[in-house]
């Protein structure tokens, strides 16, 4: 029978790897503070740096309709980067391929008609 319990040599090897991760990103922080340039002013503290005067507040609430927009772009996006492939294998997927790539556009095309619906696709 072999021993499956774990004894404490087996665990130094993690605690050395953890030691020497932490060790390295504390010296890498400490080192990056020391060596960068430190000149604090108006311009590079101000909102934006691009030359253009800021208006307003720097937080500001944004409507939450665009993070929707953005979201239901990316599906869609992902969706298309499923086909592709997909659809230059064809030939060689099989009838169950077949179905299951139409059970997923189907889904899809349930969510677009869910968003249009909605009006999650209005842009104004």
């Amino acid at each position: 029978m072999h021993n499956l319990a774990p004894s404490g040599t087996q665990y130094l090897a993690v605690v050395v790897f953890t030691l020497v991760g932490i060790a390295f990103v504390a010296g890498t922080l400490i080192f990056s503070r020391l060596i960068q340039p430190h000149a604090p002013n108006a311009a590079k503290t101000s909102t934006y740096e691009c030359g253009v005067l800021p208006v307003g507040r720097a937080w500001q609430q944004f409507n939450p309709h665009y993070y929707l927009f953005a979201l239901l772009f990316v599906v869609f996006d992902v969706e298309a980067a499923f086909l592709f492939p997909w659809a230059l294998a064809y030939k060689a997927v099989g009838a169950y391929a077949v179905a299951e790539m139409i059970i997923f556009v189907a889904l899809l095309g349930v969510g677009l008609a869910y968003a249009w619906r909605r009006g999650a696709l209005e842009w104004e």
